[in-house]
């Protein structure tokens, strides 16, 4: 292989392909979107808080829990929220909440169905709609309809042992859960790096691995260009009444 190119592995579905390298939200979150980035001195973890300082990202190693906690403060005619998300869950399918989350152009009162990419995509839906099984019945994806919180389940034989699990609480605005299910039907590969062994499964009828020789600048600008384009994005957005206009930050890596 030639020095300036890099093995990666193109993966399918994007929810067996691990979860990634977590600088993938963490970072366009600081950098692109202005969330402010701190620690908790009695544990390894990271905590980025939105500029509002209404949401905090609490993001915690722990291979066999809740590795990403996203707390959202109350709001004019929506009470606080929370939404969870396991150390397995692939950071494309998390990055997709993040940025429907951070989107200034979003309608805050949209009521998005978030079953609707799902039957879009031909997942079976039964219970009344309330719960929704992907064709190669691996995800779950289930709706409390009297409160309106959803959890989400991976697994490889009859749910008895988990891969991860997405939890979504009352109150989670239904167009960010929709931005989640939608990644999650995606049928775009996601890239990985770190071979095929770090793959929750190799079950050839469950996953195909594409390996690809890819120059290495395309590796290595990947992160760079998302954080370039979502930084675009709030740039270009209007500034809200009364608000001076934001600033964006550069694209410094920080962790």
């Amino acid at each position: 292989m030639p020095a300036d190119t890099v093995d990666v592995d193109f993966i399918q579905p994007r929810r067996l392909a691990g979860g990634g390298d977590p600088a993938w939200i963490t970072v366009p979150l600081h950098d692109a979107c202005g969330w402010s980035h701190g620690h908790d001195p009695l544990a390894p973890c990271v905590l980025l808080s939105s500029p509002d300082q209404q949401a905090l990202l609490r993001v915690e190693p722990d291979l066999d829990g809740r590795w990403w906690t996203l707390q959202h403060a109350p709001a004019p005619k929506r009470p606080a929220w929370i939404a969870n998300f396991d150390a397995r869950t692939p950071v494309e399918i998390i990055a997709a909440f993040t940025d429907a989350l951070t989107d200034p152009t979003a309608d805050r009162a949209d009521h998005k169905d978030p079953r609707k990419p799902l039957l879009d995509a031909g997942w079976s839906a039964v219970y009344r709609n309330s719960r929704l099984i992907s064709p190669d019945g691996t995800v779950r994806v289930e709706a409390d309809e009297p409160t309106g919180a959803w959890r989400v389940d991976i697994a490889l034989r009859s749910f008895r042992t988990l891969l991860w699990q997405a939890h979504f609480s009352e109150h989670t605005p239904p167009h960010l859960i929709t931005a989640f299910t939608a990644a999650l039907a995606d049928p775009r590969p996601v890239a990985r790096t770190a071979g095929p062994s770090s793959l929750p499964t190799r079950d050839a009828n469950l996953i195909t691995v594409s390996r690809q020789e890819v120059p290495a600048t395309q590796v290595a600008s990947a992160l760079p260009d998302r954080v370039r384009a979502l930084a675009a994005r709030r740039a270009a957005a209007p500034p809200e009444p009364g608000l001076p206009a934001r600033r964006t930050s550069g694209t410094r890596r920080t962790r």
